[in-house]
């Protein structure tokens, strides 16, 4: 699904415009990248938690050449689904 199917199943469901549809869906994402890279985990009851988890510089190497280099460290995301959304899928 790409953002604009979103927009139009929420403009649908909600019985609203398709704007202030994508305005809700943008304005949720947002809140969720704002509070994960504040280090908040992100927890939507019956859907699941978004979680920002840390890597550390680690060695590599270039698969080019095979020299070895640093790999620098990052972060990224984590979902777990919730039971309920675990249970609806089975």
């Amino acid at each position: 699904m790409k953002k604009l199917d979103y927009v139009e199943r929420v403009a649908d469901e909600a019985d609203m415009m398709k704007q202030a549809a994508e305005d809700a869906v943008v304005a949720v994402f947002t809140a969720i990248a704002r509070a994960l890279a504040r280090g908040e985990d992100v927890a939507i009851a019956g859907f699941g938690k978004f979680s920002r988890i840390g890597r550390p510089a680690r060695q590599g190497r270039n698969p080019r050449t095979g020299e070895p280099l640093v790999i620098g460290a990052s972060n990224t995301v984590s979902f777990r689904a919730s039971k309920t959304l675990k249970n609806a899928l089975n």
